[in-house]
């Protein structure tokens, strides 16, 4: 009986072990979906288009995973401590998940302990606008997409210098570049068109 007890252990680690391995191929290969250029699913997802977009929330729910369309959509919270990017020190450009818009440099994040990705000050002053949002009987600004006017978060005075302010944003809203990689693009396209 002891032998075939520590074969059963053998077993379910090895299964746990392969489950893990399994998951962090996916999440790679999700990785590397999310930080393209245009996504196939999604006509409008571009990083170098600035036009607003307006669609209805039926087609938003067509084109964005579930999660994104809970939170940019819905104005929903992922839990904390859950985001790829609460803990990342990868220098690049954050996008919005949902459009491609540039929002946030890597230079600007900062560990806040909040539980999610947080930063002191957006690209520019369009790539986020902001609303009251007085929900859950509190008084806090609503961080938006300044391109597709999806829900991204919060802002709260409590940041660090230059500016003392906290962009608390959803990860799963946030789509990453590492600099590396846009200058082997940026690289790579200047050479097609030379």
């Amino acid at each position: 009986m002891k032998g075939w007890t520590r074969y059963g252990w053998v077993v379910l680690i090895a299964v746990i072990f392969q489950n893990c391995t399994d998951s962090q191929a996916s999440n790679k290969q999700k990785l590397s979906d999310m930080n393209s250029e245009k996504k196939d699913n999604n006509p409008v997802y571009s990083r170098s288009d600035s036009s607003q977009v307006n669609l209805s929330d039926d087609q938003w729910k067509k084109i964005l995973p579930n999660d994104v369309y809970n939170i940019a959509r819905q104005k929903g919270t992922e839990r904390p401590w859950t985001s790829k990017y609460e803990g990342s020190h990868e220098i690049g450009t954050y996008y919005c998940a949902v459009c491609g818009n540039p929002l946030f440099r890597s230079d600007t994040k900062f560990e806040s302990g909040c539980g999610w990705p947080s930063f002191y000050e957006p690209i520019s002053k369009t790539s986020i606008i902001y609303a009251q949002d007085n929900s859950y009987g509190m008084e806090r600004n609503e961080v938006i997409c300044g391109r597709c006017k999806s829900h991204l978060g919060h802002v709260f005075n409590d940041g660090p210098p230059p500016t003392g302010l906290r962009y608390c944003i959803n990860g799963v809203v946030l789509d990453f570049e590492k600099a590396k990689d846009a200058e082997k693009r940026y690289d790579a396209e200047n050479q097609k068109h030379s």
